[in-house]
């Protein structure tokens, strides 16, 4: 079970993932970028192409569905230990919402700095290494990098305040 959320980001109730996704339902999500200790490189994966959002894509966060009865903050921690094996701490940056793509979620975007070592979740990360930032801020905007679409947009409002 997932919270299920309104328009305005506020939990309504809890709903299953798969009739979220089967009636696009809005849900909300912990997302968090990745630094390396220093802030110049990006940890970027490979999602397993068994995913069921998105599968086999390139992303440059971690994170996932907010359980039911869970917090953004809760989420972020949980989504950064399943998915990569890290326990570091996380800081929140910033609130969004995602349209798009036959999905829409409120985001909610966590930053958190960690050189690993990381243990990735074999049901959802196929590969994963280090991107230097500059290089992430090319691919970032090329459409034809398989990045999720919901990262893209994501990374580049991330970006775009981290250079603000």
């Amino acid at each position: 079970m997932i919270n299920l959320y309104d328009e305005d980001a506020n939990v309504i109730g809890e709903v299953t993932r798969e009739r979220m996704r089967a009636e696009d339902l809005w849900h909300g999500c912990a997302t968090i970028v990745v630094l390396s200790l220093d802030g110049r490189r990006v940890y970027v994966h490979r999602r397993t192409d068994t995913k069921d959002a998105f599968p086999g894509l390139y992303d440059c966060t971690a994170g996932g569905v907010i359980d039911a009865g869970e917090t953004p903050d809760e989420a972020a921690r949980r989504e950064l230990r399943e998915e990569l094996g890290a326990q570091s701490p996380v800081e929140f940056l910033f609130q969004t919402t995602y349209v798009g793509h036959g999905t829409r979620y409120h985001a909610w975007i966590y930053e958190t700095r960690t050189d690993g070592p990381f243990t990735h979740q074999p049901e959802e990360v196929a590969w994963g290494g280090w991107m230097p930032l500059d290089e992430l801020r090319g691919k970032i905007d090329d459409p034809g990098w398989a990045l999720v679409p919901d990262g893209r947009v994501v990374g580049q409002e991330w970006l775009r305040l981290r250079d603000a």
